[in-house]
């Protein structure tokens, strides 16, 4: 009985083995396009970030190279000519308006590329926009001043304050002073203003005429008890 248990035990081991050659055969190019897939997506991956990181230090090498320029013209030709994608653009065309008075029409225009380029973060269209109002001054026109400075100044806004300074010299410019003494004291008490911006409001403030508000003091920290007497 032995040898032939042992020769149905052969045969089924062949046949089994064929089957299983057959399966690798008929599906084994699918486990071998899986393995490509992820290696080549690894390796896509990594080189995807060597770019990303090549183009960063390019970009940011060209910027301090542009900023030891000698002269401004010469600054502002050497940061134009720098490659930039993305948030790049925003922050080369936000450093080529650092020249106001040497180039007004040059500090609007690329405000302008910043402030309406719908494909950059709302933060720094948002800046452009604060920026272009306070050099353009009484060039552009009280109302689009106020029409371009109302949604920044709104809640959460992450400019909300400097928005809201600069609302209130515009009532001044309009003959509200007593308007703008409201606002600047609402100003001057806001918890996100940096201390140099309520500095400044409390100095108008006075200028105007109005009593600055109580400064802002910070919430105190529940103090330690005391030990008991004798601990």
């Amino acid at each position: 009985m032995s040898n032939p248990e042992s020769f149905i035990d052969e045969v089924t081991e062949e046949v089994r083995r064929d089957r299983l050659y057959a399966g690798f055969r008929k599906y084994g190019w699918i486990g071998l396009v899986l393995v490509i897939g992820v290696v080549g997506g690894s390796a896509y991956n990594e080189w995807s970030k060597s770019r990303v990181s090549q183009r960063a230090q390019v970009f940011g090498d060209g910027v301090l190279t542009a900023l030891e320029s000698t002269t401004a013209p010469e600054r502002r030709t050497a940061l134009s000519a720098i490659p930039a994608t993305g948030p790049q653009v925003a922050l080369q065309q936000l450093i080529l308006a650092s020249d106001p008075v040497d180039d007004k029409a040059g500090t609007l225009a690329a405000l302008d590329r910043v402030a309406t380029d719908a494909s950059l973060p709302a933060s720094y269209r948002d800046l452009a926009t604060l920026r272009r109002v306070i050099v353009a001054g009484a060039e552009m026109p009280l109302a689009d001043r106020k029409a371009a400075l109302d949604p920044i100044s709104a809640p959460g806004q992450p400019y909300r304050p400097m928005a809201l300074e600069q609302l209130a010299y515009l009532m001044i410019e309009d003959g509200k002073p007593a308007d703008a003494i409201t606002a600047l004291t609402s100003l001057a008490q806001e918890q996100e203003a940096s201390a140099a911006l309520r500095s400044r409001v409390v100095q108008m403030i006075t200028a105007l005429g109005g009593t600055p508000p109580e400064p802002v003091v910070p919430a105190a920290t529940d103090a330690p008890a005391s030990l008991p007497a004798g601990e």
